[in-house]
Parts: C-alpha cells; sequence; structure tokens
C-alpha cells in the first residue's frame, strides 16, 4: 500500500512562477508516487483574512489553476477543507491537549501578532493544532513542507505522540517531512528582493495567468544595474536574477548570446528584458489558456470538488470513528 502523503493549499492569492516551480513540481511527483491527499485550506485562510472578501472565487481559482497544471483527481485527492467537517471535530479533540505554553512559542505565531496586531485571534494561536488535525484526520505519514512550516510539522507529531500517549495507544503515525530537494528551484523575484514572493508586491511576481501586455510592462521594469559593466565583471544580483528567470524558459543558445554579451561588457539590458519577455509570454501562454478555460467550466469545478470531498469524507469518518472509540464516546 502507497504511503499516505497530506499537503494544504491557501486560498490567499493567485500562483506564481515560483509557486510552479517550486511546491507544484512536487506535488505532480507526489501524485504518482503516493496516496495523496491535497487541500485547499479555507479554514486556514480566515486566521489572517477574517472576512474574506470572495473566499468562494479564491477557492475556485486555485482549484481550477491546479487542475489545469496537471493534478488528476482520479490519481489523487483534491478536496476543500471546509467540506469535510470532521476537520474540524479532530482540531477541537487535539485543542483539549494543546498547551497554551507551547502554542506561544511557536515562531510563526510570534511573527504574525507582531504584524497584525489588531488580529490576533484565537486561530492564529491554534493554527499548528489545525495543520495537525488536517495531516493526522487521514493518518498521514508524509508532508511536503517548506523551512517555515517544519515547527508546525514537529508539532503534528507532538500531538500524535501526545494522543497515543494518553490514550495507551499506537493510532497515529509520526507525520515526516518529504523532500524532494533536487527538484526545487529558486525563482528570483523582479525587484531584487529576494525569491519571487506575493508579500514582496505584485511587481515581483510573474502570475501563471498574467496576460502578455502585464507580463511585459512587468519584465521591463525589472531591477538591472544602471549601465553596462566592464568587460569580465561579475553579474549584479539583480541582472544574476534576470538571468536565472531565462534560464527557465529561454533556449540555451540565448542564453549563451546575453552571457557573452555580458562578459564582452557589451550587454543592452533593454534587450536581455525584451527576450525574456518574448520567451516568458510562450511559456506562459498556454498555461494562461488552461488556467482561464478551466476557470470557466464551474460545473466541472464542482463535479471535482465533490468527488474529492466524498473520498476524503470517507476516510476521515473512518478516522473519527476510531479516535471516538479509542477517546471513550463510542457509538451510541
Amino acid at each position: 500500500m502507497k504511503e499516505i502523503v497530506v499537503s494544504g493549499i491557501r486560498p490567499t492569492g493567485k500562483l506564481h512562477l515560483g509557486n510552479y516551480f517550486g511546491a507544484f513540481k512536487n506535488f505532480l511527483i507526489l501524485q504518482e508516487q503516493f496516496n495523496s491527499y491535497f487541500f485547499i485550506a479555507d479554514y486556514h485562510s480566515l486566521t489572517t483574512h477574517p472576512t474574506p472578501e470572495d473566499l468562494k472565487g479564491s477557492v475556485k481559482r486555485v482549484l481550477a489553476e491546479y487542475i489545469a497544471l496537471g493534478l488528476d483527481p482520479e490519481k489523487c485527492t483534491i478536496y476543500l477543507q471546509s467540506d469535510v467537517p470532521e476537520t474540524a471535530e479532530l482540531y477541537l479533540f487535539l485543542n483539549m491537549n494543546a498547551y497554551l505554553g507551547e502554542l506561544e512559542r511557536v515562531t510563526s505565531f510570534k511573527e504574525k501578532a507582531r504584524t497584525q496586531p489588531n488580529n490576533i485571534n484565537a486561530g492564529l494561536l491554534t493554527y499548528p493544532v489545525l495543520m495537525a488535525a488536517d495531516i493526522l484526520l487521514h493518518r498521514g505519514v508524509k508532508v511536503p513542507v517548506g523551512k517555515d512550516q517544519e515547527q508546525h510539522l514537529e508539532m503534528s507529531r507532538t500531538f500524535a505522540n501526545r494522543f497515543n500517549r494518553l490514550y495507551n495507544c499506537e493510532y497515529f503515525p509520526e507525520p515526516q517531512a518529504v523532500s524532494l530537494g533536487e527538484s526545487l528551484i529558486r525563482v528570483p523575484g523582479l525587484t531584487d528582493s529576494g525569491k519571487m514572493s506575493k508579500s514582496a508586491g505584485e511587481a515581483d511576481s510573474i502570475y501563471l495567468n498574467e496576460e502578455a501586455s502585464v507580463l511585459n510592462k512587468k519584465i521591463m521594469r525589472a531591477v538591472t544595474d544602471s549601465g553596462p559593466q566592464e568587460a569580465g565583471a561579475p553579474k549584479s544580483s539583480a541582472v544574476q536574477n534576470l538571468f536565472d528567470l531565462m534560464a527557465l524558459v529561454s533556449t540555451q543558445e540565448t542564453i549563451q548570446f546575453f552571457e557573452d554579451q555580458h562578459i564582452q561588457g557589451a550587454i543592452r539590458y533593454g534587450d536581455l528584458k525584451k527576450q525574456l519577455a518574448n520567451d516568458m509570454e510562450v511559456f506562459i501562454a498556454p498555461l494562461r489558456d488552461k488556467i482561464n478555460t478551466m476557470l470557466g467550466n464551474e460545473k466541472l469545478l464542482n463535479e471535482i470538488a465533490a468527488f474529492g470531498a466524498e473520498k476524503a469524507r470517507k476516510n476521515a469518518q473512518k478516522t473519527m470513528r476510531e479516535v471516538r472509540e479509542i477517546i471513550g464516546f463510542g457509538n451510541r
């Protein structure tokens, strides 16, 4: 039997190029190798956006993007967190054995409390418990996580082991990180502020459904040096970022041409950006078309969501029947 993998997707923004070459590429590998559950974490999103303007639309967009880009509902289970009420029930049980001190020490909670002082809600505090419920509900043993989620995964192991110890059982497995680091690609942003990130602002990210005119404008405004450097001079970080982006979408001949131009001190950054914008549009256009086509097929999206919810609930209901029995509620 394949090992179970669980991962969540927060519906808080459009997918950008960094998401595509990072987590999403891993998801495509995971759905082939494991019994994978991918959920859209609409409950989680309320911890930072308690009054979302269009939660339904955001969820629909994420679902459409992931199906359009290759997640297959026949190969994995894709569902909305809010469509599986057993998530909330397990969250409740785990909260009964989560301690205030350990939750307050979580790095992400301290950071969020600092950056959103007017919205330090209980959901924010117990975010790691809800994440643990998501994983343990399917008795997940593998979780693809980034560096910022490693502490949450460690707490999921803590809650699993604590449940087993308190109720004298070995019911929940210890979830472990699954790393496909060899396939991870660091995608830089356009503003020379680090890796591509929505938090750096719209100008930093290239979205997968970006219209050609917007895409061109963003790339032409990307940060570079003030002018050509001397022959043989090393690239600045901003210029290297453009070459790194080009490596994702351009031919080797194109890249080599601009490498030679840079070495000779003859490179024209405007020409480099024009070429990158053209090659990026060639890469983005078919993805944009697939996403927009899927967004326009609401009937199919609803069917996929319902199909995923049915599969997820079947497994979740089994877990909760057994958890209730272990705790002592039984079936009355």
